[in-house]
């Protein structure tokens, strides 16, 4: 099979990462965009791409298979509008944008264009946060009682502008890390039937969050921040436990029940995410079996109530 012929709208970190690992495998980039040209230029000549002064250049670049969009989420809207008009198949990083509204957009355009769109939440192309949910689902700790999910990192030692920080890109905790339990809880119990949460606000952005989740009987209970390191998450049913030392990015989990101890050992890595995006465009799905539309659009609903309670608005909203 040939390879995906991937066009790559950013050139940050993230891009570099994924870049670098989906290289490896059957995909190449063919095209660059960057608002520093230069960057691009420099980024392009790593994978024997073509970089352009214009996203839209690199959009329509000939042979193009689909457009990865890696830039601050206040700009995913505009590219992610830009390539499905086009039809052009769109996986694009998470939050795909900071409100409901945002959401709404882009998942009209791809309906309307009757094109493929996916937010990369890697998680969920895994088969370990897969496995979860099988164990889950087939009653093997019981009826789940709680969820403790704990997921920090360092973000306030970045430079001060880095997105992470910044409220003109919609920076702080909740959008850059707060996402990957919200969804990891949404994808196991659907929508929960009540959202609290208490969280810490300064220079307009969220530093951390406390946020319970209440799924029937089910309580989910996580910490978030950026302010230390820290990611762990345990998963209590009556008849077992699930643990796992990292979830967003698991390569274990542990199964404890009446049978005994079960342990599944797999990957969160991009190759497996791109392939099974690049599976599902050629299959000609508008979109993903892994993160529906429904996932995106009310795990942004639970976010936007998070930040009404917190009484949180970015500037550009």
């Amino acid at each position: 099979m040939e390879k995906f012929r991937w066009a790559y709208i950013g050139c940050g970190s993230i891009a570099e990462k994924t870049a670098k690992e989906i290289t490896k495998g059957n995909h190449c980039i063919v095209s660059v965009y960057s608002r520093n040209y230069e960057k691009a230029v420099a980024f392009a000549e790593k994978y024997n791409a073509c970089a352009f002064k214009t996203a839209e250049e690199a959009i329509l670049c000939k042979n193009v298979d689909a457009v990865y969009i890696a830039t601050p989420h206040t700009s995913h809207v505009e590219y992610s509008i830009a390539a499905l008009k086009n039809h052009k198949p769109v996986l694009c990083e998470k939050p795909i944008g900071i409100n409901i509204a945002d959401v709404d957009r882009i998942i009209n355009c791809a309906r309307e264009n009757e094109t493929y769109f996916c937010e990369a939440m890697w998680t969920w192309f895994s088969d370990v946060a897969l496995t979860v949910k099988d164990w889950i689902k087939s009653g093997k700790i019981g009826d789940v009682e709680e969820i403790k999910i704990n997921y920090s990192f360092p973000g306030i030692l970045k430079p001060k502008n880095s997105r992470v920080l910044l409220p003109e890109t919609a920076g702080g905790a909740l959008l850059d890390i707060g996402i990957y339990p919200i969804t990891y809880c949404y994808n196991l119990f659907g929508y929960p039937d009540e959202i609290i949460c208490k969280g810490t606000v300064r220079n307009r952005i969220d530093i951390s969050e406390k946020i319970t989740l209440r799924f029937g009987k089910a309580i989910c209970k996580f910490n978030i921040s950026l302010t230390s390191a820290r990611e762990d998450c345990i998963i209590k049913g009556t008849k077992g436990k699930i643990s796992l030392p990292l979830f967003h990015m698991a390569s274990k989990a542990t199964l404890k029940s009446a049978e005994g101890k079960k342990a599944f050992s797999g990957k969160t890595d991009y190759l497996t995410e791109f392939t099974r995006v690049a599976e599902e465009i050629r299959a000609g799905k508008i979109q993903s079996d892994y993160i529906p539309f429904s996932s995106t659009r009310n795990c942004m609903k639970i976010m936007d109530k998070c930040r009404r309670q917190m009484n949180l608005k970015y500037p550009c909203e």
